[in-house]
């Protein structure tokens, strides 16, 4: 495997959101490299390190379902929590019932997902270790331990996840999936040091794989 890891994950439920669609909920055809930087830095991640998406597998059918779900119009501001720090103490609670807080939205979203994640480390800071990060990442997925627990694009669509590390123990790719398709433009990630911008690449899916380009190539 190299100086890279291999990590299957799985869920009954995945929204992996496009920007477009504004309000309502659309997901896209398979997993976002941003979505599956979410899933490996739940399991491990220090801020001398970087990880960074190669490779994402599509493993099993692309099926939609649309449902309706209940979400709150707003969320409580960050000013009042920092008074509530500040004076030791406060009503910070947030009650769905009164007025138009509750507001009920359509989300299109994947079902009974699978997917691969391969991706490698750069370090960011400090010495040159990568092998030390992956040994603790290797670890950590070995016995099913995260930080927070993994999700596909929601944090209410929980992820299963098994580290891969024997090239014979990699899942088998449906064979609906078989062939070219092409996905459209695809959020590759958010560039948090400038101001927070959406990048971009041209997605295309060649028997279920999408091969994910640097982060600098992506189109802002």
């Amino acid at each position: 495997m190299g100086f890279g890891i291999k990590l299957h994950c799985w869920g009954d439920w995945a929204c992996f959101t496009r920007p477009e669609m504004k309000v309502e909920r659309v997901s896209y055809d398979a997993m976002t490299p941003s979505a599956a930087r979410g899933v490996v830095e739940a399991i491990y991640w220090k801020p001398e390190i970087r990880w960074h998406i190669d490779r994402i597998t599509v493993l099993k059918p692309i099926k939609f379902t649309s449902v309706r779900r209940n979400e709150v119009k707003e969320k409580i501001g960050s000013g009042s929590v920092a008074k509530a720090m500040k004076d030791g103490g406060g009503n910070l609670a947030f009650y769905v019932d009164e007025g138009d807080n509750r507001q009920q939205r359509a989300t299109l979203m994947l079902r009974e997902v699978g997917y691969l994640i391969e991706a490698h480390i750069e370090i960011l800071s400090g010495p040159d270790n990568i092998a030390k990060h992956l040994d603790q990442f290797n670890r950590r997925a070995r016995k099913g331990s995260c930080y927070t627990r993994p999700y596909l694009g929601c944090r209410e669509f929980a992820a299963d996840f098994e580290l891969i590390e024997a090239e014979g123990a990699t899942p088998s790719i449906d064979c609906s999936l078989m062939g070219e398709r092409e996905l459209g433009y695809m959020l590759h990630d958010i560039d948090f040091p400038n101001g927070m911008q959406a990048r971009f690449f041209r997605a295309t899916m060649r028997d279920g794989v999408i091969n994910v380009p640097k982060f600098t190539e992506a189109l802002a």
